[in-house]
């Protein structure tokens, strides 16, 4: 019998300070060769660790062996150049300095798959791997050769299926696709947003879900938080495609965000992955808030399709802190898996 109420996270877990710079994003590694190759395992190795000991039922790498979930996947395709930058302005809410796209964009080798057999062979747990979606891919580059973000789209689209079809056989259990981009550009969403996202996940057998959130808990995210009023209904926007489309889950941010939780009746039918762990902040929430937030999403979703999950990731966070925010995790779902 599979597991009511079943636990994730997002995505990135903070890196060991002996690896990266703490709480930082885009953190440059400190070892190089073969130690931050296996500087990198053994940090995939405690952050596989630190869910388990948490209790966290859907376990994943915790992004250890990347810099930036988005970036991490382009450094390894042909076509993009990370000496030609330029500036541009990511999710229309900050400026930052990125990679060139200078010719067709190509995958010439797998990125992660070596990463996710090495996860593979450490558990028995089912594992999520998360890629970045096509839209969030091409709002964290400058394109110089495509000159049209749909063409752009429908080419990494290839590309993440290509390599999500891999991670497959590699034994992930399901495959998340990033589109925090989804909650920026709407018209875009609906003209071919999910059309590239469902071309991302084409024929694969395991689980997909989409992960769209408010973003990290940076600074630019949190200002630009404070600009959205008493109701954040962008969700609004996509989720009616979304239902309609082949993803089986979706993944949304509700702990401490004004989300209204009616806005998940929306998706009625799909699995829903509620964020219960706010990322923004190093209070750590109480196992009852936990479950207090779940309460109230399972008016709007099934109990048999509600996976308790943190916001977004944790890469910005101590590690002692996310630690004890993914125990809240647990501890929270168990609480309202007794009720049920």
């Amino acid at each position: 019998m599979k597991k009511l109420l079943p636990t994730s996270t997002a995505g990135s877990l903070p890196k060991p300070s002996w690896l990266a710079q703490p709480e930082t994003l885009w953190s440059p590694w400190k070892l190089q060769d073969d130690e931050l190759n296996e500087g990198r395992e053994d940090a995939l190795r405690l952050a596989l660790d630190d869910q388990r000991r948490a209790g966290i039922d859907i376990v994943s790498d915790g992004e250890q062996t990347r810099q930036h979930f988005v970036t991490t996947f382009i450094e390894q395709l042909s076509g993009v150049d990370f000496e030609k930058r330029e500036t541009v302005r990511i999710r229309d809410r900050y400026d930052a300095s990125v990679p060139t796209v200078v010719g067709t964009v190509n995958r010439p080798k797998p990125v992660f798959v070596d990463d996710a057999r090495f996860l593979r062979a450490q558990t028995d747990l089912p594992i999520k791997w998360a890629l970045p979606g096509p839209m969030t891919m091409i709002d964290t580059l400058y394109d110089d050769h495509y000159k049209s973000r749909e063409k752009l789209a429908w080419e990494f689209a290839k590309l993440l299926n290509q390599e999500a079809r891999e991670l497959e056989k590699a034994g992930v259990d399901i495959i998340q696709f990033d589109e925090p981009a989804f909650n920026v550009f709407f018209d875009e969403v609906n003209d071919w947003g999910v059309a590239t996202l469902e071309r991302a996940a084409d024929g694969l057998k395991c689980e997909t879900a989409v992960h769209i959130c408010y973003g990290y808990g940076i600074k630019a995210n949190t200002d630009w938080k404070k600009t959205l009023g008493l109701e954040w209904r962008q969700y609004e926007e996509a989720f009616p495609r979304l239902q309609r489309s082949s993803v089986d889950i979706i993944s949304l941010e509700c702990q401490n965000s004004r989300v209204p939780m009616d806005l998940i009746e929306l998706i009625r039918g799909k699995k829903v992955m509620v964020g219960v762990i706010d990322v923004a902040t190093n209070m750590i929430e109480t196992p009852e808030d936990v479950a207090d937030t779940l309460r109230k999403a399972l008016r709007f979703v099934d109990a048999d399709k509600l996976c308790p999950s943190t916001n977004c990731g944790m890469a910005p966070l101590s590690r002692g802190v996310a630690r004890e925010k993914l125990k809240a995790l647990a501890a929270g779902a168990e609480i309202v898996r007794r009720e049920l």
